[in-house]
């Protein structure tokens, strides 16, 4: 994975009605470190990373590279959106695509800030790269993020085996003015 190429970065933050899409900073640290640990969060992702090894490894500011974001809730990282170039994606159709991930914390699950996050990021998206298509996999076993690919106007590629799992590949393509 890469970043997204000619993107200003860091991008002002991103305010929805609810929450903010920032930056990572040096506050956001020990959310990473339970996020990244998290037995519940890494359900379809191949399991958490050991919470001590993440304490030795995890630099000051987290995760600060062009396409990473950090979900704020009230000055409090609750989840992670990144997008990357899928430079070089299992599949052929995701092959130099955008590629769009997300990581929300357990308390903040079943409130709607996963929607909410993912559609700002690709509202973003859609305004700095206008008309990239963005692609999302998933495990078919991840019954709420198919749902939220769905809601989110994700349309499914293809199915395919890795990992283990059946995975869902599905394509986002920004709604561009006619005319």
């Amino acid at each position: 994975m890469e970043d997204l190429g000619p993107v200003a970065w860091p991008p002002e933050p991103i305010r929805t009605e609810r929450l903010t899409l920032r930056e990572p900073e040096s506050r956001d640290r020990a959310a990473f470190v339970e996020l990244l640990a998290s037995p519940e969060v890494h359900t379809y992702l191949g399991g958490p990373r050991p919470r001590d090894e993440l304490e030795r490894e995890m630099p000051g500011v987290p995760e600060r590279w062009p396409g990473s974001f950090v979900v704020d809730l009230d000055g409090v990282m609750i989840g992670q959106i990144l997008l990357r170039r899928a430079t070089e994606h299992q599949r052929p159709a995701a092959v130099g695509k955008a590629d769009l991930g997300y990581l929300f914390l357990p308390r903040a699950w079943g409130f709607g800030y996963a929607g909410e996050a993912r559609a700002a990021a690709l509202g973003w998206l859609a305004g700095v790269l206008p008309g990239e298509p963005v692609v999302l996999t998933t495990q078919t076993a991840n019954a709420g993020s198919m749902r939220l690919a769905a809601k989110l106007g994700f349309t499914e590629v293809e199915r395919f085996e890795a990992w283990g799992a059946e995975q869902w590949l599905g394509m986002w393509f920004p709604v561009t003015p006619s005319g």
